[in-house]
């Protein structure tokens, strides 16, 4: 709910900001306008297109980004939960003998993987979870490495269950990666200041009108505000309201399939 409230605080302060220079805007254009009424919009509507250009289609790329990022992520849950399922019934290949010991270990690691994601945004208990899965990871590669060598597992053990827990791995990383991976912090300021410039060029368009259009400036100031929120609910899929907490069902389930 932290972040959220400051998301919402930095769309709020772009709402805020741009009906502030909405206004300045048509007075510098108003003051230019008695000034020189032939020539006050001379030239500029060139500048006014590439800015509003610029803002569109920095809006439109980081959007398109932030969702592609999220669709990623849903994804990547998904396939985890293939491959930890897949490695989990290849264990049917491993003597009998050593198959509860580790189905154990598998239903630890898989609690384990659930815990990195529910913990944040507690970092401390995020690397603390990280750690265990390591710890399993291991314990899982050294079972299975002696199990593929033991009386009574099937031939090819070491052919199917050690590739499918090196996949079951290697996911881990991938999705590790994939929830650190967000654009620079430039590009945010980039498309907030974009935004304040175009409501300034925007309010010096609109001083030829005698009145204030209050609906232009709020849906404008709105629309932009309401642009960046959700952008940046999407990129950070795990600390506001758009979440992608939904697909971690996917293992849960498994982990419940395990008992």
């Amino acid at each position: 709910m932290i972040f959220t409230f400051f998301v919402l605080l930095i769309a709020l302060g772009l709402f805020v900001g741009m009906v502030v220079l909405l206004e300045v805007g048509r007075r510098i254009g108003a003051r230019r306008l008695r000034k020189d009424p032939e020539g006050a919009r001379e030239g500029v509507g060139a500048a006014e297109g590439a800015i509003f250009a610029l803002l569109g289609l920095l809006i439109a790329f980081t959007f398109s980004g932030a969702v592609g990022r999220f669709d990623n992520r849903r994804n990547l849950i998904v396939e985890e939960a293939n491959a930890i399922g897949t490695a989990y019934l290849r264990v049917d290949m491993v003597a009998p003998d050593l198959q509860p010991a580790l189905r154990n270990t598998f239903r630890r690691y898989l609690t384990a993987r659930l815990d990195v994601y529910r913990k944040i945004p507690d970092m401390a208990a995020v690397e603390a979870a990280l750690a265990e899965v390591n710890r399993l990871q291991k314990d899982i590669w050294g079972q299975a490495v002696v199990a593929s060598r033991a009386p009574g597992s099937h031939p090819n053990v070491t052919v199917l269950l050690l590739p499918a827990l090196n996949a079951m791995i290697d996911i881990t990383t991938t999705r590790l990666m994939a929830a650190r991976m967000h654009p620079p912090v430039i590009i945010f300021a980039m498309l907030v200041a974009l935004a304040l410039a175009a409501a300034l060029l925007a309010g010096h368009g609109m001083s030829k009108a005698k009145t204030r259009s209050w609906t232009h400036v709020v849906a404008l100031s709105a629309a932009l505000s309401v642009a960046l929120y959700v952008i940046l609910e999407i990129e950070y899929p795990r600390l506001g309201l758009i979440r992608v907490d939904a697909f971690d069902a996917a293992l849960a389930d498994l982990r419940d399939i395990m008992k």
